[in-house]
């Protein structure tokens, strides 16, 4: 990955370069050695930014915000991963599985949304990329009836926990977990759960370059993937 090295921070005012930005949050998580000489997040940055404009995929604009919000808060999650099946529900414009699929290449990502707008992009971008470990899934959740199923179901961008369970319980394997990608504490809708066992732990999860909060909620599926 091409770096012209780090120049200050991300305060107002200083300039950070969005490849050195990305450089050094990937130095956090431990990737960069993994990842060295690869440009494909930046290249996705680029797609996603050129989409944009006509296409309005997400709110975020900036380089560096694209960064920190989209691309180092899908990365966060990687420690908590299972398994070799993951299924990324309501991938929008490809967050979290296209960046998961690039920093995970053993593993096999299958990205679904109902938008066939958003889809054309990922659709575009996972060719450009040469992703070969991720699957498109044109279809609303509800109607989604795999083969197999996953080890992991993420959602980043969804209902609230009670409806997510509902869906992605019976879509995981018996040991399978549901990882939902939240802002602040989810207190509210974890009160909301018919069965509040289901959930394994509630993770702070830190985001390099990002002044706010994100937690990971950790839920098993043994007990539908089992009946």
């Amino acid at each position: 990955m091409h770096t012209r090295g780090f120049r200050g921070n991300n305060r107002p005012g200083s300039f950070v370069d969005p490849a050195d930005l990305l450089v050094e949050g990937l130095r956090e998580f431990g990737l960069d050695q993994a990842l060295a000489g690869d440009d494909r997040l930046m290249e996705y940055i680029t797609e996603l930014m050129n989409w944009n404009r006509v296409y309005n995929l997400t709110s975020v604009r900036k380089p560096n915000e694209i960064v920190t919000r989209h691309i180092l808060d899908s990365l966060s999650i990687i420690p908590h991963l299972r398994g070799q099946r993951i299924l990324d529900i309501g991938t929008g414009a490809g967050l979290p599985g296209i960046p998961l699929a690039v920093a995970c290449p053993e593993r096999e990502f299958f990205l679904l949304d109902s938008s066939s707008k958003k889809l054309r992009f990922v659709q575009q971008t996972i060719a450009i990329l040469g992703l070969d470990n991720v699957v498109l899934e044109h279809v609303r959740v509800e109607n989604y009836h795999p083969d197999e199923r996953f080890d992991t179901v993420i959602c980043r961008a969804f209902s609230d926990l009670h409806d997510l369970y509902r869906h992605a319980a019976q879509l995981c394997t018996a040991e399978g977990r549901i990882l939902a990608m939240k802002g602040v504490y989810p207190m509210a809708e974890i009160e909301g759960l018919d069965d509040k066992s289901v959930i394994e732990d509630v993770v702070s999860i830190h985001v390099p370059g990002l002044d706010a909060e994100r937690h990971l909620v950790c839920m098993n599926s043994a007990a539908v993937a089992a009946g």
